[in-house]
Order: C-alpha cells, then sequence, then structure tokens
C-alpha cells in the first residue's frame, strides 16, 4: 500500500495488521471455517493490538484514532479471513459505534470499556423477516410499563449476537406513532434478559466463523434507562451509523478482491500448463491486471469516502459509491481467482474458495448493491 497517500503512523498500522492477519488468523481460517466456529482467542488478541477501539478517544478506552484507521484494520484482515473482518466490522460500527454516538454518560463508561478492548461483543437488532431498509415495516414492539420497556417480536441476520462474550443487542422497535408515522427507537437488551432468546446459529454459505443468529423477544423487560438516544429516533439514527458502515464493508471487500488477486497471481506463476507457467498466458495475464484495476479503484472509493467522513464533511453518497464499487470487485475477483485454480478453486482449503463463498454478502449486507444505486440516483436528482 506504500503507493497510495498513508501517513506513517497509517502505514505502521497496516503493516502491523498485515503481519497480525498473516501470523495469527490466516493459519486458523480453514479449520475456523470447517468447524463454523469463531475463534475467541484471537478476537482477543485484536483486541489486545486495539483494533477495537481505533476510532474512539482515549478517555473512553480507545485508541484516540479515526475511521480510517478501523477501515485501514479491516481492509487487512478482511484480505485473509473476511470472517474474523466482519467481527471487527460489526464488533465496532453496530456493537460500540451506536454507544459512543447516541448514549448517554452512564450507557458510555458502563459498556463501550470492555467494547473497545475486545472483552465483549454487541450486536444491533435492524432486520426483521419483513422489514430492514423499510422501516415502516417493523414489527418488533417496545412498550413502557412500570418503569420498563416491554420488547416483543424477532430480528434476523444478528452479528456478533450469541458469542460468549457477547454483552447485549441493540433493537429497534415500534415505540408509538407520531404523525400517523410508527415512531422508531432503539433499546438495550442485555443478554440473559429473560423473554430474550438468541435463537440457534444460520446454517450460511459464507462467513462461516462469524457469529450470526435470529433474535426473538416475547415480553423482554428492560430498564426505562435502556433506551439508547432520543426517543423516535431509532430508524434514523441507525441510517446514520449504517452509512459510515458501508464504509467499512467497502474496506472490507478492498482486502478481499486483493487476497483474491495477491493467490491468483500466486498460483498462476507456480501452476505448469503445456509445459510453461499459466501466468505466460495473455489471457490469464489480462484477468490479473482487471483484477488489480478493481484493487485500486477499490481502495480508492473507500479511502475518498473515510476521508471525507473522518474531516467531518457530506460523505452518504461516497460511501455508497465506494461499497457498490468495492463490493463488486470482491466478487468479480473471487470469481476469476477461482477460474484461474481450476479444480482447486473448488477445494475450501484454499483461501479464494472461501473468498468466493464469503464475498456474495458483501452486495447484500448493510445495504443491498440496489440500496447503494438508489442512495447515488437520489444524489443526482432522480427521485422518483
Amino acid at each position: 500500500m506504500d503507493q497510495y497517500d498513508l501517513s506513517d503512523d497509517e502505514r505502521e498500522l497496516a503493516k502491523l495488521v498485515r503481519e497480525f492477519a498473516e501470523e495469527v488468523v490466516a493459519p486458523r481460517s480453514y479449520e475456523a471455517d470447517r468447524t463454523k466456529t469463531l475463534p475467541l482467542d484471537v478476537v482477543a488478541q485484536m483486541g489486545e493490538l486495539g483494533l477495537f477501539g481505533l476510532p474512539f478517544p482515549e478517555e473512553l478506552g480507545g485508541q484516540g484514532g479515526d475511521y480510517f484507521a478501523l477501515c485501514l484494520a479491516i481492509e487487512g484482515l478482511g484480505r485473509v479471513d473476511q470472517s474474523i473482518a466482519i467481527t471487527l466490522e460489526a464488533g465496532v460500527s453496530l456493537g460500540a459505534m451506536p454507544v459512543f454516538r447516541f448514549g448517554d454518560d452512564a450507557q458510555k463508561h458502563e459498556l463501550l470499556p470492555d467494547l473497545l478492548a475486545g472483552r465483549a461483543l454487541a450486536g444491533f437488532g435492524l432486520t426483521e423477516p419483513e422489514a430492514g431498509s423499510d422501516a415502516g415495516a417493523t414489527r418488533t414492539t417496545a412498550r413502557l410499563e412500570g418503569g420498563e420497556w416491554v420488547v416483543n417480536g424477532a430480528k434476523q441476520f444478528i452479528t456478533n449476537s450469541g458469542t460468549e462474550i457477547t454483552r447485549f443487542v441493540t433493537v429497534t422497535a415500534v415505540t408509538g406513532e407520531s404523525g400517523g408515522r410508527k415512531e422508531i427507537s432503539t433499546i438495550i437488551v442485555p443478554n440473559g434478559t429473560p423473554g430474550f432468546t438468541v435463537e440457534a446459529p444460520y446454517d450460511k454459505v459464507g462467513w462461516h466463523a462469524s457469529d450470526t443468529h435470529p433474535l426473538t423477544f416475547v415480553d423482554a423487560r428492560v430498564p426505562e434507562a435502556n433506551l439508547l438516544g432520543q426517543r423516535g429516533r431509532g430508524f434514523a439514527n441507525f441510517l446514520h451509523i449504517l452509512d459510515e458502515g458501508r464504509i467499512a464493508i467497502a474496506a472490507l471487500s478492498t482486502g478481499a478482491a486483493e487476497g483474491c488477486l495477491e493467490a491468483a497471481v500466486d498460483y498462476a506463476k507456480k501452476r505448469t500448463v503445456f509445459g510453461e507457467p499459466l501466468s505466460t498466458r495473455q489471457s490469464i495475464q489480462f484477468t490479473l491486471a482487471r483484477m488489480q484495476a478493481r484493487v485500486h479503484n477499490a481502495r480508492l472509493a473507500w479511502h475518498h469516502a473515510a476521508r471525507l467522513r473522518d474531516a467531518g464533511k457530506p460523505f452518504k453518497t461516497q460511501a455508497a459509491i465506494a461499497k457498490l464499487t468495492a463490493s463488486d470487485a470482491a466478487m468479480d475477483n473471487a470469481r476469476d481467482a477461482t477460474q484461474i485454480f481450476g479444480g482447486n478453486g473448488f477445494m475450501n482449503e484454499y483461501p479464494v474458495a472461501r473468498h468466493y463463498r464469503d464475498s456474495k454478502i458483501l452486495e447484500i449486507g448493510e445495504g443491498t448493491s440496489e440500496v447503494q444505486l438508489l442512495v447515488i440516483s437520489r444524489a443526482l436528482g432522480l427521485d422518483g
């Protein structure tokens, strides 16, 4: 990454994460994927390196860095293991960041220290069987009764919600009506709350080592003080969090695209076909060249969006462009790398096979590609 405009500190962080990814994460990736197990000892080491605390102030236990630094770390991990990378991304963007952005002082000081140190994880429950980007379809409810929120409903596809170190999930819920529209708020529900059930993990196509569960709430009671942020602003606040998360997913996608490129280049140089290295074939050379171009464009896109975000400038459209560009790059590079590997590319022991399975969700999670196109087209004044 020396050709990119990084500060000395950023370059040192990228180097640190790359070494950690190669020496600690990569050797465990195949077995973790095969057994569908999130290695919590690796998560703990990530916490010791300060990765979960990168974009948070030091007085709360963070590293005093910025969102760009977090994305550098996510990209470096995504290059070798998307499950580990999404654990960091979701742990920060969906677990800790809502508390940091919208929590009161008591919530911040109680919840953030363990999250920022990697000693605990948290999830964010937005998606439901009937609702995701469509806030009006939210069916989970929370009513005030005797100084407690009584939560009823269901959530699905919730990352980091059922690990041994998961402390809570923050859920969007209908708390009333305002002007004929549903009033949606966010409520913190600690794991272990009676009536809150973390269901069995999903049998997923990819991201096997990432922890993902459906959740159900049946008269789950939490204190009134567990309201996160202003009542009725839950969905609006989450959309802001989602914009940031799209940059992080773009960084993860860029790492995945680069991992596929590096593996394909190495394999093409070593693989002999009809007495010559596969890399001497012009069709293979051109495929690898296109893969490199995708990595370059994806990285420039997320760098631009992250720099805008950290400078306090509008970045919503640039985040959508970054996620669209980078997730396409990850999926396209995974397909091309698998083709270059031939039959070996269909074997799960090879990283490109895992990237092929893992990368599809990058075009879906935290806003589908179609949602990104909608955001971009609206920025062009094309409201329908």
